[in-house]
């Protein structure tokens, strides 16, 4: 489709770029030619986010030349980038959770009326928006506040930002991490109406069966440096992998346990806020793996969230060993030996503006403080251990965590509590954006967590992922437990037919 006369709408050669003396890019080199969707593959810290980055305004590059619309551009700022016509979804949302999705969507833009009162003119605006929300499957009023939309729709919403603004390259950087499998169609239906009205997309996903679906090339990064690049014909998972960590990895079989439910965590009857009208049952034994699966909307996260104490239920017991234990708030279910993992790592799993270090020690700065003074060389010894332990690919432990990649903020949030005795550890969509290598370190340590004896569930979307890594699944419909499935009986179509309350 895309012959080598063919002149690239974007062209960046030679990219270099440094963060505290850590090299971050080296010599990149991407082309992206007139309506074409380019797949940027690697692992997390491998340099795809600096590289956007970079194109979308936000960091500088310290050498090399970005060519649009073959002309040679300084791309000064956001607002630059974006009149030139890049349009950036990124994987971490930035909505404003106080206006409604039009006001989101035309901030900056929006119309006005009145001279020099300048006041919004509501019926445009919301006119404005209804036709790309709409488009995008999300039926919903564009004056629904953002803060009212569950993560999914407000992905939609950034989507729907992005597309208005015309872009001749729109940059999505997991657009689907937080999307149902039906939402996700939509997204590549729109992904194929863009590119045949001349849009050119960079589609950053770890999800390699996406890509397959979508791509017409792939471009890998590793080690902040270019790794190779594979035409249509030539896009294969294997292909893709090796692109990213340089070897295949062997899929890691895992016999399912037979475990009995005595010393257990036993769930009767609760009932939370989201859904009070249903009561939840369930049992999870010491070394089992519960996977936890239902679409968005189903109740999964806020049942975690009621077992972590965040939304303490309305009604109903937990026990844990025979004994009955009151979890009020977060502090009782930490004291307890309960700890939750959350889907948003970045917002409620992290303090991104503190280091590596004082995230990692936070949970328990009473076993490196004497009489309220922090003991320096225990912290700094407990974190170092903690990030050789845990694989945490830092340039240091006083790096703050918002410039770690995805996989390394995630094995932070889940090494934190490891040195806490956990009783019972809640992930919630553990690996939602992180690359092919971190998710095998991710299910490793969730094996060694089970081995400890420690009663491990986990929330996923991924119906492939929850059935490699579960030893039982619980289906979750509409607030309502509607199945579970031995490991050995699961297939995605029982799994499906669960989910959508459909058990016949």
């Amino acid at each position: 489709m895309f012959s080598e006369s063919d002149k690239p709408v974007l062209s960046m050669r030679g990219i270099n770029k440094q963060f505290a003396g850590v090299q971050a890019l080296r010599e990149v080199n991407l082309e992206v030619y007139n309506a074409q969707v380019l797949a940027l593959i690697g692992e997390n810290g491998a340099g795809k986010s600096t590289l956007m980055n970079i194109l979308g305004g936000i960091y500088q590059p310290d050498g090399g030349e970005i060519r649009f619309a073959d002309r040679v551009v300084t791309i000064t700022d956001v607002k630059h980038s974006i009149e030139l016509g890049i349009g950036f979804i990124h994987q971490e949302l930035s909505v404003l959770a106080n206006l409604d999705i039009a006001g989101n969507m035309f901030l900056g833009r929006e119309p006005t009326f009145g001279g020099l009162t300048r006041l919004i003119d509501k019926k445009k605006i919301y006119e404005m928006a209804e036709p790309y929300i709409h488009r995008l499957g999300l039926k919903i009023s564009p004056a629904t506040l953002m803060k009212d939309l569950s993560i999914a729709q407000q992905q939609i919403v950034e989507i729907a930002k992005a597309i208005s603004l015309n872009a001749r390259v729109l940059i999505m950087d997991e657009p689907t991490s937080s999307l149902t499998n039906s939402e996700t169609e939509i997204l590549f239906k729109i992904i194929r109406d863009v590119r045949s009205s001349g849009v050119s997309v960079i589609y950053i996903s770890h999800r390699l069966g996406e890509i397959e679906v979508c791509a017409d090339r792939v471009i890998g990064l590793r080690d902040g440096a270019n790794s190779g690049e594979l035409p249509k014909d030539q896009i294969t998972h294997e292909n893709m992998v090796r692109l990213m960590i340089g070897r295949n990895i062997k899929p890691q079989h895992r016999d399912p346990k037979k475990t009995n439910l005595a010393g257990t965590l036993k769930v009767d009857r609760i009932r939370t806020s989201a859904w009070p009208k249903y009561e939840l049952s369930f049992e999870a034994a010491r070394g089992e793996i519960l996977g936890i699966t239902g679409l968005v909307g189903s109740g999964r996260t806020e049942l975690a969230c009621t077992l972590f104490g965040v939304n303490p239920a309305l009604d109903g017991t937990i026990c844990l060993d025979g004994n009955e234990i009151g979890i009020k708030n977060v502090a009782d279910a930490v004291r307890n030996g309960i700890y939750l993992v959350p889907e948003d790592r970045r917002n409620t799993g992290l303090v991104t503006d503190m280091s590596v270090m004082e995230n990692l020690t936070l949970p328990d700065l009473n076993q490196h403080s004497c009489a309220g003074i922090i003991r320096n060389k225990s912290e700094i010894k407990k974190a170092q251990m903690q990030c050789s332990e845990s694989n945490i690919k830092t340039a240091g432990i006083y790096l703050r965590a918002r410039n770690l990649s995805g996989g390394n903020q995630q094995k932070i949030v889940i090494s934190k509590w490891l040195s806490l005795n956990p009783q019972v550890m809640i992930l919630d969509e553990p690996t939602r954006g992180i690359d092919v290598g971190s998710k095998s370190e991710i299910y490793k340590a969730l094996r060694i967590l089970s081995d400890r004896g420690i009663v491990v569930l986990v929330i996923s979307s991924d119906m492939e992922e929850i059935m490699y890594i579960s030893d039982r699944i619980m289906v979750m419909h509409e607030g309502q437990i509607s199945g579970f499935l031995n490991h050995s009986e699961c297939t995605e179509e029982k799994l499906m037919n669960s989910a959508i309350g459909r058990n016949n």
